[in-house]
């Protein structure tokens, strides 16, 4: 590699390195953090019925339940959705691992269906031939932030009672046919992880229309304990100290400065998203003229915001490995990653009796994808250089 390097010559396209993602934290931000850590709560307070309620307003849904991870939310939506010992959960192998291990964390199991080989999302087909009598959730991922193919995948879910658990950590912003993300599924979980749109460091949320879900959401949340004597069985009782753990849950809560920070950042959303498609459609401009990359297609039902850009290499016509390109971007000062090794790839997932080759189109499409640099304070030099550096090793390893 360090002979194959040299051949490029001079010095890299950058001289600072420029990350996949990042996050975008103001003075602003910071002051309303302050402000919940200088108050009496800081933890699950009035700052989080105030994101939750910024949420609903956004996306249009009627309930909102901050958590603390993804993870958090998409667990509380498997329990929420009843998922128990021997339930099938369909999802796709083209994303995080939390997205199927929330079925495991319920006693389910995971099915992966396989994707669409042009937008990468789940395919609604896929979806429909992997249906058994013991499947009762898809969790459909909103891969690099565009939205499923919605109208289809709620179909196929109403047809045969499933519920439809969007997983949407990448795609706040993004709206399918008017309507915002959020609003749609029978469930909707988002994540504010530092390289996700808007921030908290972590945190989460499970969005619905449905208010039996969301008072099994708010159980799921918070140890199952309720404080409301109408929610209580054996109310009432002799002092307001009293309450009852009516079922079992967990402490996915959130903090009232992570909330903040969250809210805070809201502010702007509008400001990344359009940030986010204006590199987006300037990588698609150069890119979508080079034979040797595959551009990821988008769904005209899809008004997007991309948390995650893909570079898809054409391996055929490229005389290097998806590796030696990775690390040749490294070299020049532009540190890509790769969103996601399929997950029943992973030894817990072969010892559970996943094999290779289950999901042919997914894993074909892994075989070549890489994310490049994709956050709203990269500057207009930053996305050059990215480009800039795309171009050299294209070059320097096109067959053409």
């Amino acid at each position: 590699m360090k002979e194959k390097l040299a051949i490029f010559g001079g010095k890299p396209v950058r001289t600072e390195r420029i990350y996949y993602g990042r996050q975008w934290v103001e003075e602003e931000d910071i002051n309303e953090v302050s402000q919940v850590l200088r108050s009496p709560l800081i933890t699950c307070g009035p700052r989080v019925t105030r994101l939750e309620q910024r949420l609903c307003e956004y996306t249009g849904a009627k309930y909102a339940v901050a958590v603390s991870s993804g993870t958090a939310a998409l667990h509380c939506a498997c329990i929420a959705a009843g998922i128990g010992e021997g339930d099938e959960v369909i999802t796709t192998p083209l994303t995080f691992a939390a997205s199927a291990n929330c079925a495991l964390y319920c006693g389910g199991r995971p099915v992966f269906a396989d994707v669409d080989p042009d937008t990468y999302n789940i395919s609604p087909k896929s979806i429909e031939n992997n249906i058994t009598e013991r499947t009762k959730a898809v969790v459909a991922v909103d891969y690099t932030g565009q939205a499923v193919m919605l109208d289809e995948i709620r179909q196929i879910c109403r047809e045969h009672k499933l519920c439809l658990i969007e997983d949407a950590a990448h795609s706040i912003g993004t709206a399918y046919k008017g309507r915002k993300v959020g609003s749609i599924a029978d469930m909707t979980t988002f994540s504010f992880h530092p390289v996700k749109t808007v921030t908290g460091g972590e945190g989460g949320a499970v969005l619905t229309n449905d208010k039996a879900l969301y008072e099994k959401l708010l159980l799921a949340r918070g140890h199952g304990i309720v404080h409301d004597e109408e929610l209580m069985e054996e109310a009432p009782h002799e002092g307001d100290w009293y309450y009852e753990q009516i079922s079992l849950g967990f402490n996915y809560r959130m903090t009232d400065f992570q909330a903040a920070l969250i809210d805070s950042q809201m502010n702007r959303l509008d400001e990344f998203v359009r940030r986010r498609r204006a590199i987006v459609a300037r990588y698609n401009e150069v890119f979508s003229e080079m034979p040797e990359l595959i551009i990821q297609k988008e769904i005209p039902e899809s008004d997007t915001c991309r948390h995650l850009y893909i570079l898809r290499l054409n391996l055929d016509r490229l005389s290097c490995s998806r590796r030696e390109f990775y690390d040749a971007m490294s070299a020049e000062n532009i540190q890509c990653q790769v969103h996601y090794v399929p997950v029943y790839w992973f030894p817990y997932y072969k010892h559970l009796g996943f094999q290779r080759g289950l999901c042919p189109e997914a894993e074909k499409i892994y075989s070549g994808i890489m994310s490049i640099p994709l956050y709203p304070k990269m500057s207009d030099n930053d996305v050059e250089d990215v480009i800039r550096a795309v171009k050299k090793l294209v070059r320097f390893y096109s067959l053409l």
